[in-house]
């Protein structure tokens, strides 16, 4: 099953790649069949790695009830947490080479964040569905081996506003030959993305780098 994800302003199209990291994802309803085996078939646990002062993917979906790494592979300490929406956690201080974990027991949108690095964030979004597919950067979103059947139909985009997100929320029938979901239409938001660190405070100033704990 495919998708297209466009962003519009004032009824016009955008550039394609700004249409990139948004998350579909399709919830059974009513008599809907879910596959027997895994729809996504890798086996190792998905992570969310620490590199470069970024978490890498920026975006990531899964079930709910998957357990995700958080792997340091920086040369220098990461304290990892979220107390937003979603899943809440603090990971604690943890140096270059260790890895931490969090079961994500329930669905919805998680904001990631460095209460080192003010410039590293990330979102995980836990779905209660094997049905799911993250645009790339032309908006070309794939959903693999969805059965016919009814399903509410979800969209996530980190620059649109959840007013408008929820406005998107549809029911559709999936029929047996069906292919393509059609096209989701996203207005864009500029208001600018700011978080504090997970006391509630402002980023201290930058320190050079260093393996210690830094404080950047």
């Amino acid at each position: 099953m495919t998708a297209d994800v466009a962003l519009v302003n004032s009824g016009k199209k955008i550039k394609p790649r700004a249409a990139g990291n948004a998350v579909l994802w399709l919830t059974p309803v009513g008599g809907a069949t879910l596959p027997s085996s895994p729809v996504h078939q890798d086996s190792s646990r998905p992570r969310l790695v620490q590199k470069n002062k970024s978490f890498e993917p920026h975006v990531l979906v899964v079930p709910v009830g998957s357990v995700v790494e958080f792997p340091n592979r920086d040369p220098f300490f990461h304290n990892v947490f979220s107390l937003f929406e979603g899943k809440r956690f603090d990971l604690g201080l943890y140096e270059a080479g260790s890895t931490r974990n969090v079961v994500f027991d329930k669905p919805g949108v998680s904001y990631i964040f460095c209460n080192i690095h003010s410039e590293m964030s990330a979102v995980v979004i836990a779905v209660s569905s094997p049905f799911y597919g993250i645009s790339d950067a032309h908006g070309r979103v794939a959903i693999p081996h969805v059965l016919a059947g009814r399903y509410t139909l979800r969209i996530w985009y980190e620059n649109t506003l959840p007013e408008d997100l929820n406005n998107l929320t549809r029911d559709v029938t999936i029929a047996e030959d069906a292919s393509s979901l059609g096209s989701m239409r996203l207005p864009p938001t500029n208001v600018p993305q700011s978080h504090q660190n997970m006391y509630g405070h402002d980023y201290p100033p930058p320190l050079p780098d260093s393996p210690s704990y830094e404080r950047h």
